[in-house]
């Protein structure tokens, strides 16, 4: 392998430890080495956008951590790895054959050596207090500390000065300058000892605490009643996303999650006053965030933050459907409202549903969408669901194009459903330009669900 570098260079030494790599994996872990492959293509583009300054935390779980660890070394630098850090996420997890595994791994990678850093603290332990410090008469914990410190050499001129006619011990030199030392004396910090050698009185109360250290046992998982639970199942919780975003930028920069699932990283980012970007791949996280933002955190769409990336346009609509079919089957029905298939084959031809409230209990309009070619087969093959379903007293037919005459007659021929005196045709059809453009909308009794409303992939300050 060095013999390799030598003749063709670095990026030939890469190129061949990564052929090797994945030719080992593809006998072994092939799943696996999908997903590392998946994540190479993105954090080679994560590292493109990352300034100078900037830092990437990267969360996965024991069973990949070490192959992640190998990749980000490639990418961003051995020399640019900074911690991996282990977040206690469970406080109990039962395994019969082995160790409970109730950790996962944070791996902290900066682009350069000038990056951003603050350090955080956690709190001393009660009895920490008790071993190290004594308490005064109104009851706050306090101890006195040394002000003189080891000579190194001849020692520092700046910290060899006489204090009211003491000075250091030959092997010390003070550990402040004269004019920190005149400064305690005005503020009442200065103790002296029998022998007249100023301390420092120090009150745990003003003390910062520990260095955070790289092993977080303090921040527990997102827990069933968690307020801030969203049902999101890899949901981290808000304090460890503060917690890194502190750490690593400071007011007013930029936060980045190119996952953003949920929303956590957005909604600590705006909390810590940072700018922020997100996106997701799912339409359905981008609905969940656009959500909270608005209603939780009160935030005003198009002043605080804008979407970009989900359909207002037919235009739009006929790319995503060429991009992701399945994302366009999903924005469709949440667009009309409906509930869509929580998976990527259609339950024997129903693509979602929508559901409205009657005297005999909760009925159902099933939904097909179709973003292709059509045919009026299609609306005969969604009359044999609906006439299949039992719940189901209407059908949706939802289209990228427009409408055939055959499919509107193919539909009209399903005929009627009547409640309460009103006749509702049993098949109806609604197109993107329909929708978008607002010139109709399905027609059922009272509906029940998620509200009409634009849905809009990724979200930006």
């Amino acid at each position: 392998m060095p013999q390799l570098m030598h003749e063709h260079g670095v990026q030939d030494y890469y190129v061949e430890f990564w052929r090797l790599w994945i030719k080992a994996l593809a006998h072994t872990q092939p799943h696996l080495l999908a997903y590392l492959i998946y994540m190479v293509q993105r954090l080679l583009y994560m590292k493109s956008i990352l300034r100078p300054a900037g830092a990437i935390y990267l969360h996965c779980d024991p069973t990949a951590s070490h192959y992640i660890k190998v990749m980000m070394d490639g990418i961003f630098g051995h020399k640019n790895f900074r911690n991996e850090i282990v977040w206690k996420r469970a406080n109990a997890h039962n395994d019969p054959r082995g160790y409970g595994r109730v950790s996962d791994i944070l791996l902290y990678y900066t682009m350069s050596d000038k990056y951003t850093w603050n350090t955080q603290y956690t709190p001393y332990r009660e009895e920490y207090y008790e071993s190290h410090y004594k308490k005064d008469a109104e009851g706050r914990y306090y101890r006195t500390v040394p002000l003189d410190a080891p000579r190194h050499g001849a020692g520092s001129p700046n910290l060899l000065y006489e204090w009211k006619g003491k000075s250091p011990a030959p092997s010390r030199t003070w550990a402040i300058k004269q004019d920190k030392m005149e400064e305690y004396e005005r503020d009442g910090l200065l103790r002296y000892t029998r022998t007249g050698t100023p301390t420092l009185l120090q009150y745990a109360d003003n003390m910062k605490g520990v260095p955070l250290q790289n092993i977080w046992t303090d921040i527990p998982p997102v827990n069933p009643q968690a307020k801030e639970r969203l049902g999101y199942p890899t949901q981290k919780p808000i304090a460890l996303l503060d917690r890194i975003i502190n750490s690593s930028s400071n007011k007013g920069d930029v936060v980045f999650d190119p996952f953003c699932g949920c929303g956590t990283t957005i909604y600590s980012a705006a909390k810590n006053d940072r700018q922020w970007i997100g996106c997701d791949i799912a339409i359905l996280a981008v609905k969940l965030i656009r959500e909270v933002l608005t209603e939780k955190y009160r935030l005003v769409e198009g002043t605080h933050f804008k979407v970009d990336g989900v359909p207002v346009s037919v235009e739009q609509a006929e790319e995503l459907f060429k991009a992701d079919p399945y994302q366009f089957q999903h924005w469709l029905v949440e667009r009309i409202g409906g509930f869509p298939m929580q998976r990527k084959s259609a339950d024997k031809g129903i693509d979602g549903r929508m559901y409205f409230e009657t005297k005999d209990g909760l009925k159902a309009m099933v939904l097909s969408v179709k973003g292709g070619g059509l045919k009026p087969a299609d609306v005969r093959d969604l009359r044999g669901v609906l006439e299949r379903e039992q719940d189901a007293s209407l059908a949706g037919f939802l289209c990228l194009r427009e409408p055939t005459k055959a499919m509107r007659s193919e539909a009209a021929s399903a005929g009627q459903y009547e409640y309460a005196g009103v006749a509702y045709d049993r098949l109806q059809i609604l197109s993107v330009r329909d929708i978008l453009e607002g010139k109709r909308q399905f027609n059922s009794p009272t509906k029940l669900g998620t509200k009409v409303s634009t849905r809009q992939a990724s979200f930006s300050i």
